[in-house]
């Protein structure tokens, strides 16, 4: 795996990831007949807060983002993107694990939306995240407190693993 960090983010970051977001959701934002160009950037812009966000480094460079966003008593998965290069080196498994090892610790459910027919689902669906419910464009999922992870093919694997401390 690729080496990774994750440090606050600013609001410096926000067109960084406004264009991350809009060239990783471009394919399925256009296969549902839903991609704007500014409105896929406009959206992360009235919604980032770097409060609640961390941006993911590899090599000190920026590479993707993701943010957790407390909303009564859960925490909501929001801005997961990582640049397509890195997609698949185990970057992204790794930060959410670390994600997951945090509300696991406090007992916290966390709750997220994917688009339909992305293969984000499959990841989540590995972590232990169920589908809540879904409409014509997004799948909305929960993930209990301590919910066994499976690896790539189904094992089971133990909520203990992790990424590098950041």
């Amino acid at each position: 795996m690729v080496d990774w960090g994750l440090r606050p983010a600013s609001v410096s970051d926000v067109e960084a990831v406004a264009e991350l977001r809009a060239v990783v959701l471009r394919a399925d934002l256009e296969r549902l007949g839903r991609y704007d160009a500014r409105r896929v950037r406009q959206r992360l812009r009235d919604g980032f807060d770097p409060a609640h966000t961390w941006v993911i480094e590899v090599g000190g460079s920026f590479a993707g983002c993701v943010a957790l966003r407390p909303d009564r008593g859960a925490h909501w998965l929001e801005h997961f993107y990582l640049a397509a290069r890195l997609q698949g080196s185990g970057i992204g498994t790794g930060v959410l694990r670390e994600l997951l090892q945090r509300c696991d610790s406090g007992g916290i459910h966390v709750r997220l939306n994917v688009l339909q027919g992305s293969p984000a689902r499959r990841l989540y669906e590995r972590h232990g995240f169920t589908v809540e419910t879904e409409d014509p464009v997004d799948v909305f999922m929960v993930r209990e407190p301590g919910r066994v992870m499976l690896g790539p093919q189904g094992e089971r694997e133990g909520s203990d693993g992790g990424g590098p401390d950041t």
